[in-house]
């Protein structure tokens, strides 16, 4: 007799889906104080910044996977414009150019603060037309430029993308993106963007997150160090530094190694897309009771094959099995969350649940609607 298994799941309410990523925050220690780190790992220096630069170039040398010039009008314009330049004459022959050796491309790259002529920055080149492949293609000189138009940089050099394209007749693989590459030290810098740090009678450190707790945390540390009336917060963000005629290299040198316990206010960010959960160590949430069930039905189909006896003069037919289970989670109970427990009590309360990051993220959103939750919910 033959057998075969067929197995569907069907989930009505509440389905337990696959687990996704879940990540819960928690402090090891038994309270709540986040770990000492360094003032320069949570703070900027206002004035010393990146620059942004683009450009637009050619990359040629591709093994016939660059721009159609039929289609892409800009990188045939340019290819003219080049060989114009070299003391080439095209134009005359513009419709008779069809390679597909060279691509239009758009040109980034990050401008460091301090950065001077002649040093070399890392560029980006990501292609602009049809063009299908970079790989093997060498950047012509292209000037990039700044928010001012100024040429800030000029970036040449082989292109490397790092990934991988092959077709067939009856198929392809690509891994990575092959229209898009970096070239490592491709850009020499030209103008550099000034910036004084001796001519200044302050300078203003910047929080990445705004918090006043850390803020007035980062100006004691400061006073401590550098002596009382040297810093001042004046708002969530901004640390004001007196440098009362002090070297400011070696004085925020000293200020980068000091140690402080920043704060951060109690938010939960979930991601409902990837079922992502993130918790901060504030989190707390007021007694509350906790009910989730799923009502599962599971069929089961079971054909079995019923043969006639040799001489019967009968059929060979298929007999349909049918098993169906219903399981509506009798056995899961009210549950009760005590209120102003840590992070760690939280997680192991909802994780006695058993419910997954789906189903936890419908009752993170339900206790907050019920007022128990004394956090920020925040979804993306």
């Amino acid at each position: 007799m033959l057998r075969a298994k067929l197995y569907f799941s069907l989930k009505l309410w509440g389905a337990a889906r696959p687990l996704a990523v879940l990540l819960l925050l928690a402090s090891a220690a038994a309270g709540a104080a986040a770990q000492p780190v360094r003032i320069k790992d949570i703070a900027d220096i206002e004035g010393i910044r990146d620059n942004q630069l683009v450009g637009y170039g050619l990359v040629v040398g591709l093994p016939g996977t660059g721009d159609r010039l039929r289609n892409a009008v800009f990188t045939r314009q340019t290819l003219i414009g080049m060989l114009e330049r070299l003391g080439v004459n095209t134009r005359d022959h513009e419709l008779r150019l069809d390679t597909r050796n060279v691509a239009a491309v758009m040109v980034t790259a990050h401008l460091p603060a301090f950065a001077q002529p002649g040093s070399r920055i890392d560029v980006a080149v990501s292609a602009l037309g049809d063009a299908t492949n970079l790989t093997g293609g060498t950047l012509l000189v292209t000037p990039l430029l700044g928010a001012d138009g100024e040429v800030y940089a000029v970036a040449q050099g082989p292109v490397a993308t790092g990934a991988i394209a092959a077709r067939g007749a009856a198929g392809s693989i690509q891994r990575g993106v092959p229209t898009s590459g970096r070239i490592a030290s491709g850009a020499i810098v030209e103008r550099a963007v000034p910036y004084q740090l001796g001519r200044r009678e302050e300078l203003r450190l910047s929080l990445r997150n705004p918090d006043l707790t850390t803020a007035r945390r980062v100006a004691d540390a400061v006073n401590r160090a550098a002596g009382a009336g040297t810093a001042r917060a004046t708002d969530p963000r901004t640390v004001v530094i007196a440098l009362r005629g002090r070297d400011p290299v070696a004085l925020l040198a000293d200020i980068e190694q000091l140690r402080i316990s920043p704060d951060q206010p109690a938010r939960i960010v979930i991601e409902e897309a990837s079922g992502t959960i993130v918790m901060g160590a504030h989190v707390r949430v007021s007694t509350v009771a906790i009910a989730q069930g799923n009502l599962t039905i599971r069929i089961t189909e079971t054909p079995q094959v019923s043969q006639p006896n040799p001489l019967a003069g009968g059929e060979t037919v298929v007999v349909p099995r049918t098993q169906i289970e219903v399981d509506d989670q009798r056995e899961r109970r009210l549950g009760v969350l005590e209120g102003g427990v840590t992070l760690a009590e939280l997680v192991r309360g909802l994780n006695s649940l058993g419910v997954g990051p789906r189903d936890l993220i419908t009752i993170l959103q339900a206790i907050k609607a019920a007022g128990a939750l004394q956090a920020e919910l925040e979804l993306r």
